[in-house]
Formats: structure tokens, sequence, C-alpha cells
């Protein structure tokens, strides 16, 4: 199947990321239809030639593959199962595909209800990479459902993505992104001890970043989160703590249901819920640098 092959796009949730994936989606070509709960923030897409709908289940009837950016399993299950949703115009041979990061056993729960319901099938297809990443179309992509579903959407997911991976059933995908979400948590939090500890023994902590790049500490949110916190400088709004404490959550819920052991990822929760509590869920991430420094 050709890169450039167009495709008929409805896609729910214009959010952080929700809005730089369609744009790029209407850049390559591709038919879009959107709804938001928020209607007003669709404007800018409408402007760009996307189409607009009023209740999340109009969305089968403009196009027959459904993308979903939203905030949790909650928000996934009521637009696609409460009134007016997906499944209430849903038809065999339609497509939902899910980059939202839910638990992976309510995406396998929720994917068998719509295809028994309906026929519609599902791919969960979280990703990484954050906004720069949904603005640049270099994500990385994990999906977890049919292959043969995969291969009819990949030209649009390499639209918005470097990397796409086929990581298992149903479900595979929204494991992967546990595990990618453990590890940017916890880094983060160690990042956020590091320029602290640097700051409190008259290191220059902007000097972090350029130190270690390249060495065997050096990584992707030590580049981007140390500087930031380094400087304080938390705006823009990237990603939020709420996202990071939610994700997290779900991940150490998950290795519970499967008897594994997640000690530091259970601490990185409870860290990142006093953050959180001290008035931090809606400002990104780089924040973590306040919860060390008003330690004593």
């Amino acid at each position: 199947m050709s890169n450039s092959l167009p495709l008929s796009l409805g896609f729910a949730g214009i959010g952080l990321m929700g809005l730089p994936m369609c744009r790029r989606l209407l850049a390559a070509g591709h038919e879009l239809t959107v709804w938001n709960r928020s209607p007003d923030k669709c404007a800018p897409l409408v402007s760009a030639g996307a189409r607009q709908v009023q209740a999340p289940g109009e969305l089968c009837e403009a196009a027959d593959v459904v993308m979903l950016c939203l905030a949790d399993t909650a928000v996934v299950r009521e637009v696609v199962f409460g009134p007016d949703g997906i499944a209430g115009k849903a038809r065999p041979g339609q497509l939902l595909v899910d980059f939202s990061s839910l638990e992976p056993s309510a995406t396998r729960e929720m994917a068998a209800q719509l295809k028994a319901a309906t026929g519609m099938g599902w791919l969960d297809t979280p990703v990484s990479g954050g906004t720069p990443g949904a603005q640049a179309g270099t994500l990385a992509i994990m999906v977890g459902g049919d292959a043969s579903d995969l291969e009819r959407v990949r030209p649009a997911l390499l639209s918005l993505g470097q990397r796409v991976t086929h990581m298992g059933g149903v479900g595979a995908g929204q494991v992967t992104k546990a595990c990618n979400q453990m590890i940017v948590a916890c880094n983060a939090l160690v990042i956020a001890e590091v320029v602290a500890l640097a700051e409190k023994s008259g290191v220059d902590a902007g000097l972090i970043a350029d130190a270690l790049a390249g060495g065997f500490a050096d990584s992707k949110p030590l580049q981007i989160l140390a500087p930031q916190m380094a400087e304080s400088r938390f705006e823009p709004v990237k990603w939020h703590v709420r996202t990071l404490l939610k994700d997290l959550d779900s991940a150490v819920k998950f290795s519970r249901e499967q008897g594994v052991a997640t000690p530091v990822s259970g601490l990185a929760a409870q860290l990142m819920r006093l953050h959180g509590s001290q008035g931090y869920l809606e400002k990104d991430p780089a924040t973590l640098i306040d919860l060390y420094r008003s330690t004593p």
C-alpha cells in the first residue's frame, strides 16, 4: 500500500496531541472529519479543510477509520459506548484506532465488546514523543491488534510517526506504552533530584545536560527536562503531570494484575501524586524540580 494513498478518517480528541496530529493528517492529503467535546477547539482544523460533526457517532457516518486521542479509559468508554457514541453508528469493516494511553485490560475488554456488538475492529496505537513529536511527525507508535488492520492504516500512521511497531494482539500497544511511561516518569523524577543536588552543591545545573550528553546517563528526557528545570522554564506546557500520574497508576495496576513487582514505579507514582496534590496536576512535568527545591 502506498504511503500517499489518502484515507477517509474521523478523529475525536483535539487537544495538545490531537491538534498537531490532525494537522499532519490533513497535510498528508487524508480526508478528515473531527469531533471534540469543546467544539471550538476544532476551528483551526475546519479552517484547514476538515469537516466537523456534533457527536462522536457521526464520525462513523463520514469515515471508515475513526481515530481517538482522549484523556483516559473512562473518556474513551464514554465516547465509544455512551449516548451518541461510536458504537451506535459503527458498521462491520470499520476500524477504530486509539492513540490514547489506557489500561491494557480495559482496552481488551472494550475492543471485544465493540467487535461483538458492531463488527468494528480495534487497534490500540499509543504514541511517545510528546507535542514536539506530534508536530514534527516523529512519534514512536506502538500497535496492538490484527496485522491486517495495521497495514490498512499504516499510511496514515506514517504521516504521524517515524516508527510504527506491531507489538502483538489488542492491548499489546498499551502494555508497551505502560513500559514507556514507567521509564519516562522514573527518569523525570531522578533528573529533578540531579538538578536539585547540583544547585544545592554550587554546581551550574544548566550545564548538566551538556556535560552528560553522549554518556551512559544521557537520554531524551535528560536533554529536554534538565535545562527546563535548571531555568525554571515551565511554559508552554507540553504535557501534564496529571497525564504522567494517570499512566503510572495504570502501569502499576496492570503490573499487579500480572503478578509483577514494580516497586520503583510504585514509588514514582506516590511522588508524582504528592507533586500533583500541591497544585501541579495541570503543569508541565519539568515542575517536578519544585518538589525537591522545597525540601529542606
